[in-house]
């Protein structure tokens, strides 16, 4: 293992090369593929809308039979959504409801809010543009054209693009299984009695909603107490039949952090320290088969190092194409006179004015930082930022997803 303090930009980039994406694909039904990841690119087979048709309620009709307002023409036919009308002759409208096809002859459809019925005519009180308030065959999808691309999580509104071109299932990579577990002989678990020196185990509850989020399939293996037997023997049984195996707490140096020996004895470890704050003890190995990250147990440091570094192997490995969060560039509402020498995240969120204010308290077992914020200000080693300079805004919707 290489001894060296990483950038967190090498750190990304070596974790990013460990993952290995998962290759076996499960066909899914198209109502439950949301939060799943394309295995094969989709193209659609039918045109969308596939017939010329109506974008509101109105009349269709000639544009060129409205040469002015207050034209008057008789209706001859009324056309409901899910049925098709007959041709239009020249010089009468047709009633119309959005969606419904635009009968043929008929170039144009004028809102009905634009007209008066009168009897078995229609007043139109406007003069028409050609072709306004039609949908154009095609106009949204052409047949055979690129639907999905393959490595896109699929969001709601793609699968609703997958139904609304008639396809009932989607290939999808299977989920990732993860096992997880925290380390430590002070945690205790919420609901149980609290004894001197002990804490409650929050990091197993945000990580397992982190990994849940992500759409992982998840095991927990609980809390390891710190010993090396226990830890070895836990990483063993975490390895079987899972992609990674998830761990908080016990990746520093310490006589009771026993995570690092226990993976060395199992397996190997590839890297370590990461010139990050909050977050420089974060772990990556194999133990067995399974890839291997420890992240640090104060919980604001195992944040961080999830959404930033975690979340992207995650993403890679389930065969996302696109891992980088989208940043916003923002004016700052602090001064951050003291620059240190890691690339530091500090807890952060957008003010009325638009402007970005950080935590008053940003340390590493500040936990309430992590919701009081909307995410995370990204600032390069050695820099000192003044009010009013841009920073870079990474917002929690695009870290936890």
């Amino acid at each position: 293992m290489n001894g060296n303090i990483l950038s967190f930009d090498e750190a990304r980039s070596r974790l990013l090369g460990f993952a290995r994406p998962v290759r076996e694909i499960d066909p899914v039904d198209t109502l439950f593929a949301a939060g799943r990841v394309l295995a094969v690119t989709q193209r659609s087979a039918i045109n969308l809308p596939p017939m010329d048709n109506s974008g509101m309620d109105g009349y269709a009709l000639r544009a060129a039979d409205v040469p002015a307002a207050g034209t008057r023409l008789p209706v001859s036919q009324r056309i409901p959504a899910g049925s098709v009308g007959h041709e239009l002759a020249p010089g009468t409208a047709a009633r119309i409801f959005t969606g419904a096809p635009l009968p043929p002859g008929a170039d144009t459809v004028v809102m009905q809010e634009l007209c008066e019925h009168d009897g078995e005519h229609v007043v139109v009180n406007a003069v028409p543009r050609l072709g306004e308030a039609v949908r154009r065959m095609g106009e949204d999808i052409a047949a055979g054209g690129e639907l999905l691309p393959a490595g896109l999580r699929l969001s709601p509104q793609a699968v609703a693009l997958a139904a609304s071109v008639g396809l009932a299932q989607l290939p999808v990579y299977r989920r990732v299984k993860v096992a997880m577990f925290s380390t430590g002989s002070e945690l205790v678990m919420p609901g149980e009695p609290l004894p001197p020196g002990g804490i409650y185990n929050s990091n197993r509850f945000m990580l397992r909603g982190l990994l849940a989020a992500l759409g992982c399939e998840v095991e927990d293996f609980g809390i390891v107490p710190d010993r090396l037997d226990a830890t070895r023997d836990v990483l063993r049984r975490a390895a079987e039949g899972h992609d990674l195996i998830l761990t908080s707490g016990g990746v520093s140096v310490g006589e009771e952090d026993h995570v690092k020996p226990a993976v060395e004895a199992e397996g190997s470890l590839d890297m370590w320290k990461i010139a990050m704050k909050p977050g420089k003890p974060l772990a990556y190995g194999r133990v067995h088969g399974a890839a291997f990250i420890g992240l640090p147990g104060n919980p604001v440091s195992s944040f961080v190092t999830f959404v930033m570094l975690v979340r992207p192997f995650l993403l890679a490995t389930q065969g996302v194409g696109e891992t980088d969060p989208v940043a916003l560039t923002l004016r700052a509402d602090f001064d951050w006179p003291k620059p240190d020498r890691r690339r530091e995240f500090l807890r952060a969120r957008i003010n009325a004015r638009g402007e970005v204010e950080v935590f008053a308290n940003q340390g590493s077992a500040a936990l309430h930082s992590t919701v009081w914020a909307t995410g995370l200000v990204d600032i390069p080693a050695g820099t000192v930022i003044e009010r009013g300079e841009p920073v870079r805004f990474l917002p929690y919707g695009e870290l936890l997803h």
